[in-house]
């Protein structure tokens, strides 16, 4: 490796002999002696009250330690995400909702006795159907991100009418799941004696872990100790805390033992958070050279009684195309159903499905080319804040990428037997989020350096690009850094989410080492035995947002071919170009990009969950009923990026990667099946069912 290991050298995982061989240790690897386990009972009612609990067969059970019901659990104390009142009363909001936890020697004594408990409730009347004009639908003030419900500029109403071109159309993306690889796990340890609790939890933050769990059970933080030191994925849902990891705690705190909970697949769906579905309808109107004129988006999705989540979803076509007169709304139904939350890139992924689908539509409309139509309407600044971009290359992204691509060859559909081939493109974008952060570095004996903070990595290869930044700024081999993340004892980080990591812990790493490499600069000799050390704390900084719309942009294309017999749409091939800041590490960055694009393949042809009307639940809860994207459904994937230089975007200029692989994808391969068969499908997935039925 070269003495300085410039940003932007592909670099492999630290920690990939460590997960390949099995050695990386996540939140149920954890093994302190006299270990128990935990199993939840979930509520089989859509709605109503438990009215008796029976844990005599389930106590009687060899192994078994205790069972808490509604009626004995510890007492929480307050806190805002309801969710996490789990064993509090009596109530059930939805089916799913926890309503016992057993607790034995082993996994296997857990679950038997969670199977062994006999529940009694009284139902009360449900409802769980979304449809546009429900009575209950309301526009909230404010959307997930912060943004407002409702935005409007000028006229959009007259301003479609007056469009001597338009385009009305309604999609539907159905509820998604986010079944990262790894289970929510947690294990926790109750030292009575010191009134200390430790956790291993797996989490985006534990920093969030820990203040939730001190409100909860009324500790001090200090005696709080979250760890997560390795990850298995979340896409969003291990952002906040879970139930598991409270109930685990409540196990610990009944038993004095420690207690290992980790959640069964078929929990995933009640309990973690999934995408809301989402109706959306869009009107565009434009002039016939394709200049828009007008646009409308409105948005209706569900949440659940027990917390208010609403997706950002017509938020990005407030910042997309130049459209003087606009109009982006969310409407929400609250349902008996369970509580929606982020999944990878929240708003985006939908907004931008039903957005980039509709100017496809457009485009067909005009008689234009999908890509020009884009170029088209590109603004000088962001439509609804009037703030000047920090950098816009999606011109330069949808240029580059229909070169790459053979775009203008492939524009005419062609038949090869049964199969019908098209292509189709989509914009993508996603927006800057930095967040303050902050970090420890030391110099040792030996000539070996130590960096630490409170950082997560998820599988995304934070720890190998920390450390590229860290050799960098100390102008030293990566070889001669190691770091420390995932744990509540180091400095404080912000979460991972929102595609904010890097930018946000690598800035506060930078300023860490560039400080400690002045330090060392000035000392002459040999090193204490203790090193030499600098701090760093980003929070006036990062909070300081300079005047500009900052985002990441990108387009995608895809090539398809549409069974006729089977209905079955293949995709061949998926190109990605980004245009989203410094590319700090390659082949890491690579794979976070195809695998947000692989994500939005498994959302445009076999994502798919339903909620059963008649019990309020999702029909689909494992990975045998809701398909993702194997092997032989992933083609040929390029991803690619423009060079940018973004000064407004922190000190390494890196804008973060993690989710705008996924935002458009679904969009680009739906344009593509509309091209290759002649017939627009509006509703997700494009199954071989939905197929057929248009091509008749």
């Amino acid at each position: 490796m070269p003495p300085h290991p410039a940003l932007g050298t592909p670099t492999v995982r630290v920690e990939g002999p460590e997960k390949v061989t099995g050695a990386a240790r996540y939140a149920a690897d954890q093994s302190p002696p006299g270990r128990a386990h935990a199993w939840p009972v979930p509520a089989t009612i859509p709605r109503g009250r438990v009215t008796a609990v029976d844990t005599a067969a389930a106590l009687a059970l060899p192994g078994v330690l205790a069972v808490l019901t509604p009626f004995d659990a510890p007492r929480l104390g307050p806190w805002d995400d309801p969710t996490l009142h789990v064993l509090q009363d009596l109530a059930v909001p939805h089916r799913g909702w926890y309503v016992a936890l057993a607790v034995a020697d082993t996994a296997e004594g857990a679950r038997a006795a969670a199977g062994a408990v006999r529940i009694e409730y009284a139902t009360e009347p449900h409802d769980a159907v979304l449809y546009e004009d429900h009575p209950a639908a309301h526009t909230p003030e404010l959307v997930n991100g912060g943004y407002p419900g409702l935005r409007e500029h000028g006229d959009p109403d007259a301003a479609l009418a007056a469009a001597p071109v338009r385009v009305d159309c309604a999609y539907t993306v159905p509820p998604l799941h986010n079944h990262p690889m790894e289970p929510h796990a947690a294990t926790a340890v109750w030292d009575a004696e010191r009134g200390r609790l430790t956790v291993h939890d797996s989490s985006q933050g534990t920093g969030l872990v820990r203040k939730t769990l001190s409100a909860l059970f009324g500790l001090p933080e200090e005696h709080v100790e979250v760890h997560a030191e390795h990850v298995g994925g979340g896409f969003g849902s291990k952002g906040t805390p879970r139930p598991h990891v409270v109930l685990a705690v409540m196990a610990a705190l009944r038993t004095g033992r420690p207690v290992t909970l980790a959640l069964p697949r078929r929990h995933l769906p009640a309990t973690v958070g999934h995408r809301a579905p989402s109706l959306h309808r869009i009107a565009l109107g434009a002039r016939r050279d394709g200049t828009l004129t007008a646009l409308t988006h409105t948005v209706t999705s569900h949440t659940s009684r027990v917390r208010e989540f609403v997706e950002q979803s017509a938020v990005p076509a407030r910042i997309m195309y130049a459209v003087p007169d606009i109009r982006t709304r969310h409407r929400v139904v609250p349902l008996d159903v369970p509580t929606p939350s982020w999944m990878r890139a929240p708003g985006e992924t939908p907004g931008m499905y039903a957005l980039e689908s509709a100017m496809d539509e457009l485009a067909d409309a005009l008689g234009m080319d999908p890509v020009e139509l884009r170029i088209r309407n590109e603004p000088a600044v962001e439509p609804d804040s009037g703030l000047p971009f920090s950098s816009r290359r999606l011109v330069a992204c949808l240029r580059e990428g229909a070169d790459r691509f053979g775009w203008t060859a492939l524009r005419t559909p062609r038949r090869d037997g049964p199969l019908l081939c098209g292509v189709g493109v989509a914009a993508a974008t996603y927006p800057v989020w930095i967040a303050p952060s902050t970090a420890r570095v030391r110099a040792l004996p030996g000539g070996h350096h130590l960096v630490e903070l409170n950082a997560t990595d998820l599988g995304t290869g934070a720890r190998t690009v920390l450390i590229q930044v860290a050799a960098d700024a100390l102008g030293v081999r990566a070889g001669s850094v190691t770091i420390a993340i995932g744990s509540t004892g180091l400095p404080a980080a912000p979460l991972a989410g929102g595609s904010a990591g890097t930018a946000s812990w690598g800035w506060a790493v930078h300023e860490a080492c560039t400080a400690l490499a002045a330090r060392l600069a000035d000392h002459h000799g040999p090193l204490p035995p203790e090193g030499l050390s600098a701090t760093a704390d980003t929070t006036e900084a990062a909070k300081t947002k300079p005047p500009y719309a900052r985002h990441s942009f990108g387009a995608h294309f895809a090539e398809v071919r549409v069974d006729t017999v089977t209905g079955e749409v293949r995709v061949h091939r998926l190109l990605g170009i980004y245009a989203a800041g410094r590319i700090l590490n390659p082949a890491t960055a690579r794979s976070q990009f195809v695998g947000g694009m692989v994500m939005g393949l498994g959302m445009a042809l076999t994502e798919h969950s339903s909620v059963d009307a008649a019990h309020g639940d999702f029909a689909k809860s494992d990975l045998a009923a809701y398909h993702v994207p194997v092997h032989a459904d992933v083609p040929d994937i390029e991803a690619h990026w423009i060079e940018e230089h973004d000064a407004h975007v922190g000190p390494l200029g890196a804008k973060g990667i993690g989710e705008i692989g996924v935002v458009g994808v679904a969009a680009a391969i739906g344009n593509a099946v509309s091209h290759a068969t002649g017939h627009r499908l509006r509703d997700l997935p494009l199954t071989p069912d939905r197929v057929l039925a248009v091509l008749g």
